[in-house]
């Protein structure tokens, strides 16, 4: 019940008029923090109506708390890590998302200093142009300011008052920062996506999902993002689709496809495009090919798509998919409580397994879903 409440809530805030991109609604947040606080940890499977998730249930609780302990113990006081790319707002912020997406929240409970430390440090990089960057973001300077967005908006009506006024100035500018990185002049196949750097004029997939994420929270959550930016963005994402083989690519339909076709579903299913023949190519294509990303640089990263729109679509998708998951990988997660294949970091790859693991919980407000996908 509670959970068709916050979506009813949610519904009404797509449907209304609600600000400028200063003014992130209050009554989201209302009704955001009202969920957190009535739905402790232990309680999330509750509202599921999923059989795959309730066969897996201790075992992920169990997972999702070592993974989440070990966040907090290597965090430092600024909330960076010191592992490869500890210090950028992206990974900083994929913790901060991982700790929410369990259920906890700022300003109580047992993880709600290193929320305060991931928002803090986030809040604090933003430059004069807007830019959201703290330095450690290699060549993706617009990947982590994309996701530090996403981070912001979710977090957006959880705060003090003091602390969202200023999360309001922050946010505001940053996400004006990438419709501004979409309107840069680019050509035909380039056209409405998002690269490395705010004055990039290519595009890639990767970088794209990345800022739709960001703009359709910031949607949902009251900002004034404009319907013509998500069309833009939704345009592109379908040049990177084979609608034949479901598949989506990095620059065009075939590049890094079993990684990025998690990527390009989820954009698809945020939009708009539940229960069209490309969403369920796609979905089969995702079953059909995912074991290929195991073991692979980037399996964290697609797996984290893979599980966000595979829960999108619902049905034996998500069934199948949630179950190949699970049996992958709980039992690969170190003793430390860390996961990490040797590629990537430890505190990056801990974050996006959490996030995957937790899509079912429905706690953050991206992962939301209409209410009819599979529900009793």
């Amino acid at each position: 019940m509670l959970l068709r409440g916050f979506n009813r809530v949610q519904s009404r805030i797509q449907q209304g008029t609600v600000a400028d991109l200063t003014g992130y609604s209050r009554a989201w947040g209302a009704c955001a923090i009202l969920l957190w606080t009535l739905l402790p940890m232990g309680i999330h499977a509750q509202s599921l109506s999923n059989a795959v998730f309730q066969k897996h249930r201790t075992n992920v609780e169990s997972a999702v708390d070592r993974g989440l302990q070990f966040l907090a113990e290597t965090q430092n006081a600024n909330g960076t890590y010191d592992d490869s790319y500890g210090r950028s707002v992206g990974v900083v912020s994929l913790a901060g998302m991982a700790f929410l997406s369990a259920g906890h929240t700022p300003g109580y409970g047992k993880y709600a200093e290193n929320i305060e430390k991931c928002i803090d440090y986030v809040l604090s990089s933003q430059r004069s142009n807007g830019i959201l960057d703290h330095g450690d973001s290699g060549h993706g300077l617009m990947y982590a300011h994309n996701i530090a967005t996403l981070f912001l908006s979710e977090i957006s009506g959880m705060v003090d008052p003091e602390k969202q006024e200023r999360l309001d100035r922050v946010l505001s500018r940053s996400t004006k920062l990438i419709l501004a990185a979409q309107a840069i002049r680019k050509n035909e196949g380039n056209a409405g996506g998002w690269r490395y750097k705010p004055d990039s004029k290519d595009s890639d997939l990767s970088c794209s999902g990345w800022a739709l994420m960001a703009l359709r929270s910031g949607k949902l959550n009251g900002a004034a993002v404009p319907d013509l930016a998500i069309e833009k963005a939704v345009r592109y994402v379908l040049r990177n689709h084979h609608k034949e083989s479901g598949r989506f690519g990095y620059v065009d339909p075939w590049g890094n496809s079993e990684t990025l076709t998690g990527c390009g579903l989820l954009c698809l299913e945020l939009s708009g495009f539940h229960g069209t023949e490309s969403t369920y190519k796609a979905g089969n294509f995702i079953l059909q090919h995912r074991n290929y990303i195991v073991d692979r640089a980037h399996e964290y990263y697609a797996n984290y798509y893979n599980a966000q729109a595979m829960f999108q679509l619902g049905g034996t998708w998500w069934e199948q998919y949630a179950d190949w998951m699970y049996l992958e990988y709980l039992p690969k997660q170190q003793a430390n409580g860390s996961w990490s294949n040797g590629r990537v970091a430890a505190s990056y790859g801990s974050a996006m397994m959490i996030l995957s693991f937790t899509v079912p919980y429905r706690q953050l407000p991206i992962y939301q879903r209409d209410e009819t996908v599979d529900e009793e």
